[in-house]
């Protein structure tokens, strides 16, 4: 066992680059509401995490004579909510049995196969935990956070607030005379009267969209005859799947999900409407993996990765896992808002 103990011994996470030819057949990792920015990061140093709720409505100020005392402000009560962020853990071994082959190597390939082993397995761990934190993403900008089973909530933010979930907009777009455009209009204007302050100019909204419903909209009379003869008539040719295209300031994204169509999916006739830019209309708290001791009390990160080693004597494995504390949170979900094609 001395050789597997020298290769065993060796740092798992300062591996050695190394380059093979091989064909592997890769599932699509969707990353787009990562890629957004949409959620602003807050470092906890508690697994718990509060939350401040005040409702502030504007009010309207009588006139006064002068002299008189001016009319005082009554600020609405704020209510603190306590969160707690969910665990994410997710690990490997390698047996030394596994690497039996490589012993016959030079000691440096042997200490560089072992080292990429570890790497490969890191790897996969750490993209099933970015489509995770994807996963409730797609949930946090639809106001229910959902686990890995598809069906259990995690967080329902409409119920914490309070709100109930705004009906659904049938936009009819199997109609040849449905207006389409008031209709997005209208949608628009229902979210940032919802807004409550966290609009800005710079504000916008998405709508991550079915297949279903993605073709109907590009293909519907209004949308394609209103540009004819202009200069974005062209912006309707050669349209591709899972593209996107901007009607009155709404952007409308033909959402890839998984290949498997249900892990992470949009259904082919409904969309999905949500901010991008709203002030604080979504966060995300990272906690401290205070379950390990060198971790208490300090700021979290997205992930904590470490290695173990077999301390038994028999030095048979060493294992990957990775770790990983978010609480993916929306503050306004009465903003949100849900369609279907027909």
């Amino acid at each position: 066992m001395a050789i597997v103990t020298d290769i065993f011994e060796q740092n798992g996470w300062g591996m050695i680059e190394f380059h093979e030819d091989v064909v592997e057949r890769i599932d699509h990792k969707p990353q787009l509401l990562g890629s957004l920015g949409l959620f602003e990061p807050i470092y906890s140093r508690s697994r718990t995490i509060a939350i401040a709720d005040r409702d502030r409505a504007l009010t309207l100020i009588p006139t006064s004579p002068n002299g008189a005392p001016p009319q005082e402000l009554i600020p609405s009560g704020a209510r603190v909510r306590k969160f707690d962020a969910v665990r994410l853990a997710k690990g490997s071994t390698v047996y030394a049995i596994e690497m039996a082959g490589v012993l016959a190597l030079p000691f440096e390939m042997q200490t560089k196969e072992v080292s990429q082993e570890v790497s490969d397995r890191s790897g996969e761990i750490m993209d099933d935990l970015e489509l995770t934190w994807e996963h409730m993403r797609f949930g946090a900008i639809q106001g229910r956070v959902l686990d890995a089973d598809g069906q259990t909530v995690i967080i329902d933010w409409y119920q914490e607030w309070g709100i109930g979930e705004p009906a659904e907009v049938n936009f009819q777009l199997n109609v040849e005379t449905t207006d389409v455009r008031k209709k997005c209009r209208d949608l628009k204007r229902a979210m940032q009267r919802a807004a409550k302050g966290v609009w800005t100019p710079s504000t916008r909204v998405a709508g991550l969209v079915g297949d279903t419903f993605f073709d109907l909209l590009v293909n519907h009379p209004q949308i394609k005859e209103t540009k004819l003869g202009t200069e974005r008539a062209a912006t309707l040719e050669n349209i591709e799947g899972y593209s996107a295209i901007e009607i009155e300031g709404i952007t409308f994204i033909n959402y890839r999900g998984t290949d498997d169509d249900s892990t992470l999916a949009i259904d082919t006739n409904k969309a999905r409407f949500f901010p991008i830019g709203a002030r604080g209309a979504f966060k995300v708290g990272w906690a401290p993996a205070s379950e390990f001791k060198p971790y208490v009390n300090q700021r979290g990160r997205e992930y904590y990765g470490m290695i173990l080693e077999d301390k038994s004597g028999r030095d048979e494995w060493d294992r990957v896992e990775i770790y990983s504390y978010p609480l993916f949170i929306c503050t306004r979900p009465e903003m949100l808002r849900r369609g279907r094609a027909l």
